[in-house]
């Protein structure tokens, strides 16, 4: 049973670095050399405007929004599976380390325009819609995140999937994980949307490595900003 799941992981392993793989050794040489000496993240494309429900745990109710409400903000956009919240689409530890503490820390610095978008899913990747469910996902984030903010990580419901809907490189990284190797295997992926709702980076939000360098993507990207700026 435990190879059966091992073979599963490197199967969506492969099938990510196929859609992604030649832009990720670009960006992964860029990163580790010289500090940023000063190579842009990769553009995968403008989102659409997709359409959403975020969740207020102060009113325990929806609102709806759509990725333009979001317009000026840097977006990481995740799942969070509700019978494996903690370590199976996304590690909230290694997140909250390497991730999550830096964006609270800086909320009124230079990376106060970050917020995180989370879906909450069960485990074939189908949206989540009972408020019960979210008001038990927002306890689960207070337990592992001692200084939770909800207007920083906004837990949402909606086509989730749409986010996930990215071509490159001749492959579709929502059918190629879905069709060849199960039903959710989009999930364990995390997106970096720019600004303008661009998709810049795509890595697994599950291991302490990957969750690294997307946070070395982050401050790549930030950098970005700063030259458009000062130019």
């Amino acid at each position: 049973m435990e190879n059966k799941a091992k073979k599963g992981k490197l199967k969506v392993l492969i099938a990510f670095l196929l859609v992604f793989g030649p832009a990720l050794t670009l960006v992964f040489i860029s990163t580790r050399g010289c500090k940023h000496n000063f190579k842009e993240l990769e553009d995968f494309g403008k989102l659409p405007n997709l359409s959403f429900s975020v969740y207020s745990p102060e009113s325990q109710s929806f609102s709806n929004k759509t990725l333009k409400d979001f317009q000026g903000d840097i977006l990481f956009v995740s799942t969070i599976q509700t019978s494996c919240p903690s370590n199976c689409q996304i590690s909230l530890f290694n997140f909250r380390e390497l991730i999550y503490n830096h964006v609270y820390e800086n909320k009124r610095k230079k990376m106060k325009q970050v917020r995180i978008i989370s879906f909450i899913t069960d485990k074939d990747g189908n949206a989540v819609k009972d408020p019960a469910a979210f008001a038990i996902m927002t306890e689960i984030l207070k337990d592992n995140i001692p200084n939770y903010d909800p207007t920083l990580w906004t837990l949402a419901t909606g086509d989730v999937k749409a986010f996930y809907n990215v071509e490159n490189n001749g492959k579709n990284l929502l059918k190629s994980s879905e069709q060849e190797y199960g039903k959710g295997a989009y999930q364990k992926y995390l997106l970096l949307l720019d600004k303008n709702a661009h998709l810049r980076m795509v890595l697994p939000a599950n291991k302490e490595g990957e969750i690294r360098v997307m946070f070395e993507d982050l401050a790549l990207l930030q950098k970005e900003y700063d030259k458009k700026r000062s130019e």
